[in-house]
């Protein structure tokens, strides 16, 4: 079934937005929406129940359907239906449509109302329109439901690899203070006026993954010979972030160095202990919520080396490590198979969405 197409110049009013500060009031019956939700409340309104919110800057492919009276801030566009048009019918081919097509700036994205009113879209009947919603929202709350279950799912999955670290990590009975078993040092400090030498490749805190590191994007710094040492990642260091999400870190397991910089902690080991053993332990600790107790607690958060070395950690003879962090690999490949099925499941079912709102303005749903 084909529809005819109609100009949004035609059939719809683009209402823009105003900053809220004249009528902004905490106590104010009307939320006030900017491209991304609600912001604050308001005394005015300037849009009508069943408005369809899209972005004019910054966040501007995620619309939002509005159910109440609103006051839209100077980010936003009011999108108001006209009398051809069901509000949920525009709102559910502003899912589908792709507005960053339009977007045509260099810097933060934005869209320009001369060309939203150019945008042509089919326009059945008024009950053909109520029909495609109905078909629309009844399949996406079949898929709404199997999402919510593979979401429940991942979250399982959290659950039980922290299950899984917490009787790994029970079996060990003796700690010790970390700084008692490792010399750590922090990377070289980047500053272009003061370092010389020959540019090499380091990581950056970015680049420092739980369990793995991204090598995607490294950038390069002066690192002169007699550095090399000092500032060099080797075979099985244990890298530690000291900022960002201090204490998320990574076992080096290539042959190829490389350098790193202050933001991220070198740990070496003074005995034979398994770096990936407390690699384990100290995602176990974070995610336990044991771990931010080390903190710095003014200004932005850090794992400093005098708070690393003072960590308590669990203590055992190399075999017992090598036995825990076996068993720790094989049960937790088993939840990132799972997981890896789930995320893809995820996608799908995205996919599915947009190619239930392709059909519906298409004609091609029943």
């Amino acid at each position: 079934m084909t529809y005819s197409m109609k100009l949004w110049s035609e059939i719809l009013q683009i209402i823009s937005g105003k900053k809220q500060t004249a009528v902004e009031d905490p106590n104010g019956p009307y939320p006030i929406y900017g491209s991304g939700g609600t912001i604050g409340f308001a005394r005015d309104y300037l849009c009508e129940a069943g408005t369809t919110i899209i972005g004019r800057k910054g966040t501007i492919n995620n619309p939002i359907f509005v159910n109440e009276r609103f006051w839209n801030v100077d980010t936003a566009f009011g999108l108001a239906p006209g009398d051809m048009l069901h509000p949920k019918y525009l709102y559910y081919f502003c899912v589908m449509f792709n507005f960053k097509e339009l977007d045509k700036s260099t810097t933060i994205p934005s869209l320009a109302k001369r060309d939203l009113l150019n945008i042509r879209m089919p326009v059945p009947p008024l009950p053909e329109q109520e029909r495609i919603v109905a078909n629309i929202e009844e399949l996406f709350s079949e898929l709404d439901k199997a999402v919510e279950t593979l979401r429940t799912t991942k979250q399982h999955l959290a659950m039980y690899r922290q299950a899984v670290l917490k009787e790994a990590f029970g079996k060990v009975t003796t700690h010790t203070p970390f700084g008692k078993i490792i010399d750590a040092r922090l990377g070289k400090m980047l500053d272009k006026k003061k370092n010389t030498g020959n540019y090499k490749k380091y990581l950056r805190n970015i680049n420092v993954r739980w369990f793995s590191f991204d090598l995607s994007d490294l950038l390069e710094m002066r690192i002169e010979d007699g550095e090399i040492e000092k500032y060099s990642v080797s075979l099985n260091d244990l890298i530690i972030c000291e900022g960002g999400e201090p204490g998320r870190c990574a076992v080096w397991d290539k042959q190829d160095s490389l350098f790193y910089q202050k933001a991220l902690h070198r740990v070496r080991f003074l005995d034979n202990s398994n770096p990936k053993f407390y690699m384990y332990y100290l995602w176990f600790f974070a995610q336990a919520g044991q771990l931010c107790r080390y903190f710095t607690r003014t200004g932005i958060k850090h794992l400093t080396g005098q708070s690393l070395s003072k960590v308590i950690v669990p203590t055992a003879d190399r075999t017992i490590q090598d036995s825990i962090v076996a068993e720790i690999e094989s049960r937790l490949s088993v939840c990132d198979s799972i997981e890896k099925t789930v995320d893809t499941a995820l996608q799908q079912a995205e996919a599915l969405r947009q190619s239930i709102l392709k059909k519906a303005f298409e004609g091609g749903l029943a």
